[in-house]
């Protein structure tokens, strides 16, 4: 998909000179009028597909800072005001060890997009800037943790991420090439080590190019990942995920979707339409069946 590219002048010109109350209006208007079909519609055929949020829930909306989780949080207070569950909602910001810049720029974004944010304190980057081997795994990792963790102190049972549509491609595409594996980042899972909480992940069917698009229209600037490993090895933004495993797959779904537009819609469903009359192995809680165990019919 084509990113479509804002006039930055001609957006920075339409914001300006309006109060943040204006501003917050204007966005959020633009989340039900412009963007509705590709934004709004997908985020609720999302919670209806997957049944992502029922009667009663207490949602930790985890805000990172990014385009993505930002975006993610709108959803929900607009959901909040048209939608028809009954739920609550905490918009749960943990800083893992920011730069103050950083740090600012969420708050700021914050106060203009109207997020009542709870933020909380963590030592993560300052444990993973000491980590050569897969830092960015071990920090994912520490994050979700720390993510369970205070919001079940708040009375939460599901965390919202904010990984979206090209995100699963990306993974689905990743696991076969680098993994050997065939698997998917999945629309909700239970937590195996916080009873009774769940993850989901409302921004399933969402495209990246759409979130880039409502944040460029908008004249919305938001941090990318922001830790100091990466501070570390990027001179610019544009090169913070340059050969990476992830880049290079996003890189080679964007030359075969040029020459096919289908080829990312089969590898999201590829993971829907398996046969497994037609595969070797496969995992099932964890036990590892083979197709020779029934294949004589014993």
């Amino acid at each position: 998909m084509t990113e479509k590219i804002i006039n930055r002048e001609t957006v920075s010109e339409i914001s300006e000179g309006k109060t943040d109350a204006e501003r917050t209006r204007e966005i959020e208007r633009s989340i039900i009028k412009k963007f509705r079909k590709p934004v709004w519609r997908r985020f609720t055929k999302a919670l209806n597909d997957y049944e992502l949020v029922k009667d009663g829930d207490k949602i930790a909306v985890c805000i990172s800072g990014g385009k993505d989780s930002m975006l993610m949080a709108k959803l929900f207070q607009e959901l909040a005001r048209h939608g028809k569950k009954n739920f609550d909602v905490v918009f749960l910001v943990m800083n893992p060890g920011y730069n103050e810049r950083n740090f600012q720029l969420i708050k700021e974004n914050a106060r203009i997009l109207n997020i009542p944010i709870t933020v909380f304190q963590s030592e993560i980057f300052n444990i993973v800037a000491s980590e050569e081997s897969s830092p960015c795994y071990l920090c994912a990792r520490m994050r979700r943790g720390h993510l369970y963790s205070r919001a079940k102190e708040l009375g939460c049972n599901k965390i919202a991420l904010g990984h979206h549509y090209d995100d699963v491609i990306e993974t689905i595409l990743m696991g076969m090439l680098y993994g050997g594996q065939v698997q998917t980042m999945m629309p909700k899972l239970h937590s195996t080590n916080f009873e009774g909480m769940e993850l989901i992940r409302p921004m399933y069917l969402i495209r990246e190019a759409d979130i880039i698009h409502w944040a460029d229209y908008n004249n919305l600037h938001f941090i990318r990942c922001a830790c100091r490993f990466t501070e570390k090895v990027a001179a610019a933004a544009e090169e913070e995920d340059k050969g990476s495993k992830r880049a290079e797959v996003k890189a080679l779904i964007r030359q075969l979707a040029a020459k096919d537009p289908v080829v990312e819609f089969n590898i999201f469903k590829s993971v829907e339409n398996v046969n497994l009359n037609t595969v070797i192995a496969y995992k099932k809680d964890g036990v590892k069946h083979h197709f020779l165990e029934t294949y004589d019919g014993i």
